[in-house]
């Protein structure tokens, strides 16, 4: 048998040794920080193809949208009281709405809307009319 010694060259110093170490090792590639953005991307894709495909099977409504109960309208009354009107069937009822409680406050036949309540005016007639003055 040939006597051939295979040897590892030694290094000069620790210093140099560190440097190899961390240049044979490097930090996460380039390749892995692309791939996890693009999945993140996929995945809200994903969140707003569902909400709009729900949204539009649904009718724009929320869940539970099409019950017999439908908000004509309401009202805030200060920072935390509201009123509200609702339709069932053909009865409107009138709810007063606070932190922790709901009350029936009257009810009464359906009714309709008045026409100007629906009817878009610009800001200076209304602006006029709520002030007091008539334009």
């Amino acid at each position: 048998m040939c006597g051939v010694l295979l040897t590892r060259p030694a290094l000069a110093d620790p210093a140099t040794a560190a440097n190899a170490v961390a240049a044979a090792s490097p930090g996460v590639p380039t390749l892995a920080i692309v791939q996890t953005i693009l999945g993140l991307a996929v995945v809200i894709a994903l969140l707003f193809l569902v909400a709009y495909v729900l949204r539009r099977f649904n009718g724009g409504r929320g869940i539970g949208g099409n019950g017999p109960v439908r908000l004509v309208g309401g009202m805030m009354l200060g920072t935390r009281e509201r009123v509200v009107v609702l339709e069932v069937a053909d009865t409107w009822i009138v709810v007063g709405m606070a932190p922790g409680q709901m009350r029936t406050l009257h009810t009464l036949p359906r009714g309709e809307l008045p026409a100007d309540a629906n009817s878009s005016t610009d800001f200076a007639s209304r602006l006029a009319q709520m002030i007091g003055r008539k334009p």
